[in-house]
């Protein structure tokens, strides 16, 4: 089946889509033998789209399946016995700003289709799929294996802001003060790019990709628009307006349409094509904010961390797009 542009863009540019349809690790499925957990305060309830969870005890065995749940879970000090890799970083399913948070690696769960049975052979007591889909049945069938902490209201589609994910997910381990620390930590980066950048402040932006299938702008709400707002920018209301499409977190926007992304700065990544497809793209060309060098385009590790939005690839991403930004759009 072809998948649109919103499933590209949602779930590859992340890499979604590579390890999606891809097998587990090569190990039995007791690889990650060792497991960890914090010393934590239970019982802890957390609340989500389909009821209320109740955690007794600390878990000593988590899988870790939706968007970046696994580096939250790092985070936090809980290395996961499994985990999904989303944008095919290959190892322990970690990027380079989580490299060596592991002790021992964890068994690779598939993403969008995962294997229950191997989930369920690495006898989890607590499973985090908080950034994903939404969808009931997989809720269901994890929750047969083991207690399973799914999206919150609204985090349909992976729509799970950062801030959710890790109240979610510090509740669920037990130590939600930690967690409110993590999150106060990535909010003091973002404050201080903004603070460092006045000039940004109040400037539209538009969050562009391009895959195979054609172009795509993030909505408000999405990972990559969030972290643009915390460094001042404000979310073009033109795509704003635009249709959502299937996944819910992205518009198309079709090569006739393109002049929709204009606005003071433009961010763009590509999905599984060369960079060189956007830059020598005849209607990107034509964009003002192209021509008079509003745009940049992304990739590698700052893709990835941009797309990802742990709290650790959201530090990374502040500490290091900005200085891209500042090329196109000074901030004094």
């Amino acid at each position: 089946m072809k998948l649109t542009l919103r499933a590209l863009a949602g779930f590859a540019a992340l890499g979604l889509l590579l390890t999606g349809c891809a097998s587990g690790g090569d190990g039995d499925a007791q690889s990650a033998e060792s497991g960890s957990a914090v010393e934590g305060t239970f019982p802890q309830t957390v609340e989500t789209a389909f009821g209320d969870v109740t955690i007794d005890e600390a878990p000593e065995r988590v899988v870790a399946l939706g968007w970046a749940d696994a580096e939250t879970a790092l985070a936090l000090g809980v290395q996961p016995v499994g985990a999904s890799d989303w944008l095919a970083f290959g190892g322990d399913g970690v990027g380079p700003w989580a490299e060596g948070a592991y002790d021992e690696s964890p068994e690779i769960i598939e993403t969008l289709e995962p294997s229950y049975e191997a989930i369920a052979a690495l006898e989890p007591d607590l499973i985090l799929d908080v950034r994903s889909s939404g969808d009931k049945d997989r809720y269901d069938r994890l929750s047969e294996i083991a207690t399973t902490i799914g999206i919150p209201e609204g985090g349909e589609s992976y729509l799970t802001t950062q801030d959710q994910q890790v109240e979610m997910i510090s509740t669920a381990l037990g130590v939600p003060e930690k967690g409110e620390e993590l999150r106060q930590e990535v909010e003091d980066a973002n404050t201080a790019v903004a603070e460092s950048h006045p000039g940004w402040e109040g400037k539209t932006v538009t969050a562009a990709t391009k895959t195979s299938e054609g172009w795509g702008a993030y909505i408000e709400g999405s990972n990559r628009v969030d972290t643009l707002e915390g460094f001042g920018f404000v979310q073009n209301p033109v795509v704003q307006e635009l249709p959502v499409d299937a996944l819910g977190f992205s518009a198309d926007i079709s090569s006739e349409e393109l002049d929709k992304m204009e606005a003071d700065l433009i961010v763009a990544f590509p999905i599984y094509i060369d960079s060189t497809e956007i830059t020598d793209d005849p209607q990107w060309k034509e964009l003002q904010a192209v021509q008079e060098g509003r745009a940049i385009v992304i990739d590698g590790d700052i893709s990835d961390a941009y797309s990802l939005g742990s709290p650790q690839a959201a530090i990374y991403t502040a500490e290091n797009l900005p200085p891209l930004i500042e090329e196109a759009v000074p901030g004094q």
